[in-house]
């Protein structure tokens, strides 16, 4: 079957991604957001929405939380952390966001698939995600799937993934979670 073959593959894919992000740079992010005064998120298109959706688990644990570019978003300062996700690291938006951060005095985290990018120069830690993005050259690691989807994919589970961290180590029991979860839906 061509779907079950698909998800196969995309699972193999993701599996083999994962297995190479450093590990040190995802419990750095953890500490990071432990830490925050407030945390902020940034990213444009799909990177944005796994990051959106990253601000939202950290609401229901309980942190304050905001979305770069949201009409109630505060200004950033000292004691602040801003996530900015951008898979080739060059969304002029992000980087911009980075740079303001910076000036601020927030601490700066980036996740991109671009080491040398500008959103990671700006970072004070950058935690690769080995997946192709629009500056990947033709046979530097190709993905079965289409565009930045595998750098998508795999930003949303390790940013799942910091977030049961992050609810562990604050000890949040699932009610507590429930109680802070969308009532006006």
């Amino acid at each position: 079957m061509p779907i079950q073959q698909a998800i196969h593959d995309i699972l193999e894919e993701m599996h083999r991604t994962l297995g190479r992000v450093a590990p040190e740079g995802l419990e750095h992010l953890v500490e990071a957001v432990l830490a925050a005064d407030r945390i902020y998120v940034a990213g444009g298109g799909r990177s944005g929405l796994m990051a959106r959706a990253f601000a939202m688990r950290l609401m229901h644990l309980g942190r304050v939380t905001y979305v770069v570019g949201e009409t109630t978003t505060p200004a950033i300062r000292a004691g602040d952390l801003l996530l900015s996700c951008s898979a080739s690291g060059e969304t002029q938006v992000t980087v911009l966001v980075s740079q303001v951060a910076r000036q601020a005095g927030a601490r700066v985290v980036a996740i991109t698939a671009t080491p040398d990018s500008p959103m990671a120069r700006l970072a004070d830690e950058t935690i690769i995600i080995p997946a192709p993005s629009k500056r990947t050259q033709p046979g530097q690691g190709q993905s079965a799937q289409y565009g930045g989807s595998l750098f998508e994919q795999a930003l949303l589970l390790l940013l799942d993934a910091i977030s049961a961290e992050i609810g562990r180590r604050l000890g949040t029991p699932p009610q507590e979670l429930e109680s802070r979860h969308a009532n006006l839906e």
